[in-house]
């Protein structure tokens, strides 16, 4: 058992936990949520013993190994199967000591400890696991130097798994992983023998391995039993309790208020208002939860464009001589929404900076429509912010020329109005700064948006925010992201990146999640999907019946939406002719009475048709 008990912790003057307690069974597997800022990495750092809180404590069994990533990433010349296999310290000084010992009684001891800890099968393990997080073979014998920052984390995250701690505490796992490594890390978790401790905005690791979800808000810890779906469910179902208990403390307090300020002058009454009064001062408030008015992505909508925006045509990319990608044969469209799959490493962002006009074609074609607006959004963007500016001197600079309520309506848009416009971005959260550099890609309304990763800054109310925002958003759409809830919501067209090219895959999310978990493998073990030119051409042309069908969809809304609102306008002139359009109000009661008649016939023919273009829809997707 894992007990926080009424643990506070201050730092800088502000209180991050404020009593908070919990209790974390043996075995239990725990997902530790909450906003961006709320304190989830400190509850870890005290749970390790890096943090000392100011008040309280936490329990848990004598000799608990704990196991916790560190905020720098191995280097040196090491290589990630020497440090991974390094991670088990027992393993190591046993293998040292028995190469050194004379004692027959103590070597005895020490391969009989060697054997229980399964020692000897430790190397296929850490090349197991290295293997789950991405390491081909021969990355495993290179020194850690010549990896980038991302692949060291993954390093550490290996290392750390081999260890096998008692207690794993992993803080964000995930974000410096694609989404097959990923896909891995999720099953590897389902089956720890131990208990685990994730801060994660994840919602299907959250849902697929956690049994209970810790909220940490306001400095306090809510225990909820269930996956993060049973979390939301009970969340909603707690606050509508909460909103109705402070509609009802209001009143209630409204009426002891109102008896105060009537009776405290009166002798006769007095002393009933004293008491009345005590008891307003005792009333602990009632506080009910308010969504962050500041969640907020709002793409501006792009002028229309004629299909295609972009066509490769056995287009190659790649950096200086060497090619990564060839024999691309892409077309994209104005209402396409397309996710990139495949590992890191296979060429996703090199296809995303092609199309993004930031690298060019080595070989083929690249046809680009002459007004396309583009706007790409990367991790690099966020951290190249400058702290010491305010997104409104940010988004000035970007918008050269524009009158301020332009600048300010469009980052309105995102989030930041009033205050948080003028706050120096060195202040601002990494999801805030996510949300800035969304708002400056975005500020020319592109026809087509990329955007690499998105999500690894943003907490799961963020994400959601975020899948609403772009399934709104009228232009194009190209995704590379390993968090597959917002894949699935968002993208209607899988591409594999893979083999160094780019092919439409032509299954399902699920049917690829199968596919990298093994379920699903080609018995040749070719893990490329193949097409004849005959299904190429049957998928383009029901492509493109959908797109006909989509466009008829929205046509067919669109008309439902006019007529509803013409029957309002219609019922206001009826019922209250003062708030009426001019040219409504001045009919007779007759006159407007036939065309609502008329118009409410039209408007259920509408609907018809649109119910039915929408199941059409739905049966071809």
């Amino acid at each position: 058992m894992l007990t926080i008990n009424n643990v506070t912790v201050r730092l800088g003057g502000r209180t991050i936990l404020d009593r908070a307690s919990a209790s974390i069974p043996p075995g239990g597997r725990v997902g530790l949520i909450g906003r961006n800022g709320a304190g989830k990495s400190t509850l870890m750092k005290a749970i390790i013993g890096e943090i000392d809180p100011d008040d309280g404590d936490i329990e848990m069994p004598r000799r608990t190994r704990l196991g916790y990533i560190a905020q720098e990433a191995p280097s040196g010349t090491a290589t990630p199967f020497e440090t991974v296999l390094a991670a088990d310290t027992e393993r190591a000084a046993l293998l040292e000591e028995s190469e050194t010992c004379h004692d027959p009684d103590r070597l005895g001891d020490v391969h009989e400890r060697l054997l229980a800890i399964d020692a000897y099968s430790a190397p296929s393990r850490a090349a197991r696991i290295l293997t789950g997080l991405g390491f081909e073979e021969d990355m495993q014998g290179q020194p850690l130097d010549s990896f980038s920052g991302g692949w060291k984390m993954r390093v550490a995250l290996a290392a750390l798994l081999f260890s096998q701690p008692d207690v794993l505490l992993l803080d964000e796992p995930s974000n410096h992983l694609d989404l097959e490594a990923t896909l891995w890390l999720e099953n590897f978790l389902k089956a720890y023998p131990g208990t685990l401790i994730v801060i994660s905005h994840e919602r299907d690791l959250l849902n697929n391995v956690v049994d209970h979800i810790v909220h940490l808000q306001g400095g306090k810890l809510t225990l909820y039993p269930g996956g993060y779906d049973s979390f939301e469910r009970q969340r909603a179902e707690r606050a509508a309790q909460l909103a109705s208990a402070k509609a009802s403390q209001d009143a209630q307090r409204a009426r002891l208020q109102d008896y105060v300020s009537r009776n405290s002058a009166r002798a006769s009454t007095a002393k009933q208002a004293q008491s009345r009064a005590k008891m307003l001062a005792k009333m602990q408030p009632i506080t009910a939860l308010i969504d962050d008015p500041t969640l907020s992505f709002d793409f501006p909508n792009p002028s229309d464009l004629r299909p295609p925006l972009i066509t490769l045509d056995l287009a190659a990319v790649g950096y200086g001589e060497k090619t990564i990608l060839q024999r691309l044969n892409l077309r994209i469209d104005p209402d396409d929404r397309i996710a990139l799959l495949g590992r890191n490493g296979n060429g996703k962002t090199t296809l995303a900076r092609l199309l993004a006009a930031q690298l060019p074609a080595m070989e083929g074609s690249i046809h680009q429509s002459g007004k396309m607006q583009i706007g790409y959004f990367t991790q690099y963007q966020v951290e190249e912010l400058a702290g010491d500016a305010t997104p409104l001197e940010h988004m000035t600079r970007a918008m050269t020329g524009k009158t301020p309520g332009a600048i300010r309506a469009q980052l309105g848009r995102f989030g930041f109005s009033g205050n948080r416009a003028i706050a120096q971005v060195g202040t601002l959260s990494g999801g805030e700064r996510a949300r800035l550099a969304l708002a400056l890609v975005t500020r020319d309304a592109p026809h087509l948006l990329i955007l690499d990763e998105p999500t690894n800054h943003l907490d799961v109310d963020a994400r959601e925010a975020l899948v609403q925002a772009l399934n709104s958003y009228e232009g194009a759409v190209i995704l590379i992201s390993h968090d597959r809830h917002m894949v699935e919501l968002t993208a209607d067209r899988l591409v594999l990146v893979d083999h160094g090219t780019a092919v439409d895959y032509p299954g399902s999310m699920e049917d690829y999640i199968d596919f990298v978990l093994g379920r699903n493998q080609p018995k040749n073990g070719d893990a490329k999907p193949k097409a004849s030119k005959q299904g190429k051409k049957a998928n383009a042309q029901q492509r493109e019946a959908e797109r006909a069908l989509k466009k008829k969809v929205s046509e067919a809304e669109a008309a439902v939406s006019k007529l509803q609102a013409q029957v309002s306008a219609l019922d206001r002139a009826m019922f209250d002719p003062k708030s009426a359009a001019p040219d409504l109000a001045r009919l007779a009661m007759g006159e407007l009475s036939r065309r609502r008649a008329a118009q409410a016939d039209e408007l259920e023919r509408a609907e018809a048709a649109w119910l039915l273009l929408s199941e059409r829809a739905e049966q071809a997707a």
